[in-house]
């Protein structure tokens, strides 16, 4: 039996964020790439490269992780994604898997930050004082930055899953919270970091507990969820289309 010890070290590359991930791959450790790819996704707000030239993967089955992850990374955090392999039959495996619909398939590091360096959409990130005062501010901040990218459309819809995730960290964290914008072709992301581990969810609606909940963040949005985050904590995030921009 091969014993699957998995490593993976998350470092800066140029300006984006690169996980080099070395180990074997297998039926045991695949899920410990895929949630290590994830949560570095959630924290890589400029693109992630992962570098697995120092990866052996036993069954090529299980290279569809990847093909897994990539869809996952497009649809939220929706940033530049790349895998970068210096061995040919790597790049081939994961071809035929069909990643590379999904993700950029480099052969070294220079070749994946060329590509992933075109600018691909706007971003914006806002403190927030945890206040009383937080879900207006999220919303003022919300309003404006819709208008300064010119698809005021947006603006109620994702000023109000804003306020309501801004004022969860308020209430349940206790963390100073910071909202995130990111638009980009054709959706319009809204992040909130905290540094709690424990994950959002869906609970029944209590009478006396003010504002609408993630019930409603979750009839506004076309997908939503609570992701952890590779430095600790989560990124509860919502995605709504975006008829411009």
């Amino acid at each position: 039996m091969i014993a699957e010890n998995l490593h993976a070290v998350l470092g800066r590359c140029d300006r984006f964020w690169l996980l080099s991930v070395s180990g074997t791959l297998g039926a045991a450790s695949r899920p410990d790439l895929r949630d290590s790819l994830l949560k570095a996704a959630a924290d890589a707000s400029d693109g992630l490269i992962a570098d697995i030239s120092g990866l052996d993967i036993c069954n090529p089955d299980q290279a569809g992780v990847f093909a897994l992850v990539a869809r996952r990374i497009e649809e939220w955090p929706a940033v530049p994604f790349a895998l970068v392999s210096e061995r040919a039959d790597h790049r081939k495996l994961l071809r035929e898997r069909s990643v590379d619909r999904f993700a950029c398939l480099a052969p070294d590091l220079g070749a994946a930050a060329e590509r992933m360096a075109r600018p691909r959409r706007q971003r914006a990130r806002c403190e927030i004082e945890s206040s009383q005062g937080a879900g207006h501010d999220a919303r003022a901040f919300v309003r404006s930055t819709c208008a300064a990218w010119g698809v005021p459309e947006l603006a109620d819809d994702a000023a109000l899953i804003a306020s309501e995730l801004v004022e969860n960290v308020v209430q349940h964290t206790g963390c100073e919270p910071s909202l995130r914008l990111d638009l980009r072709r054709g959706w319009c992301a809204v992040e909130v970091p905290d540094d709690d581990p424990a994950p959002a969810f869906l609970r029944e609606s209590v009478a006396a507990e003010p504002g609408l909940g993630l019930r409603m963040v979750a009839q506004l949005a076309r997908v939503w969820g609570s992701s952890p985050a590779w430095r600790g904590g989560k990124v509860v995030w919502a995605v709504l289309p975006a008829r411009a921009g």
